[in-house]
């Protein structure tokens, strides 16, 4: 399905949910793509009991076999130069919602994902976020209204303790892609999470 298929993998701040990571990037490269790593500030930076940023990148760029992309400047050559055919972001944390939902491009990740719209090319989003039902939820309901933006299918991860939380189901990353290539929505968007 994804076979010479040129594919951004924007990471932003969602640390909790680093460690589907590098499971996601074999798979991508499994379907046969070459995986282009963005990152946001904070994943370069943050220090936490999931790991260090340095760590990180280094196991990303393990995965992908490419040198992370951690600057704006390095990340508009997606537009004109250097495109991709597909820009996900997973995870995408609230912030990074709003900021795209409302056309600001203050992080590599960011820019990635407008210099892809740009070129009329699809940006898929496997959100995290704990706010998706609360504020964040106008921004979502923008994004699912843009053109060429799609959404790994999501659900609540626990509706008790955290009623307004939201989160995609990473493993459904290759058929969303696939679908996204095509400019088509994976359905069902919205899932029920499995109990852990």
């Amino acid at each position: 399905m994804l076979q010479g298929k040129r594919i951004g993998l924007g990471i932003t701040a969602s640390h909790c949910t680093y460690d589907v990571l590098v499971p996601v990037i074999e798979s991508l490269k499994d379907a046969g793509a070459t995986v282009v790593p963005v990152i946001t500030h904070s994943v370069l930076t943050a220090a936490t009991r999931f790991g260090t940023g340095e760590e990180w990148i280094e196991r990303i760029e393990a995965a992908t076999g490419e040198k992370v992309i951690s600057t704006i400047v390095g990340a508009e050559p997606f537009g004109p130069s250097t495109p991709v055919d597909c820009m996900i972001i997973a995870p995408m944390t609230g912030n990074s919602i709003s900021k795209f939902a409302n056309a600001s491009t203050d992080s590599p990740v960011l820019m990635a994902a407008k210099a892809t719209l740009r070129n009329g090319s699809p940006v898929l989003l496997g959100i995290s976020t704990n706010d998706a039902l609360g504020l964040n939820g106008e921004n979502i309901m923008k994004l699912l209204n843009t053109k060429n933006v799609f959404f790994i299918p999501f659900g609540q991860d626990d509706p008790f303790k955290k009623p307004n939380s939201l989160i995609s189901d990473f493993s459904l990353m290759i058929p969303a892609a696939a679908a996204a290539l095509e400019k088509k929505q994976l359905q069902p968007l919205l899932i029920i999470h499995n109990k852990k």
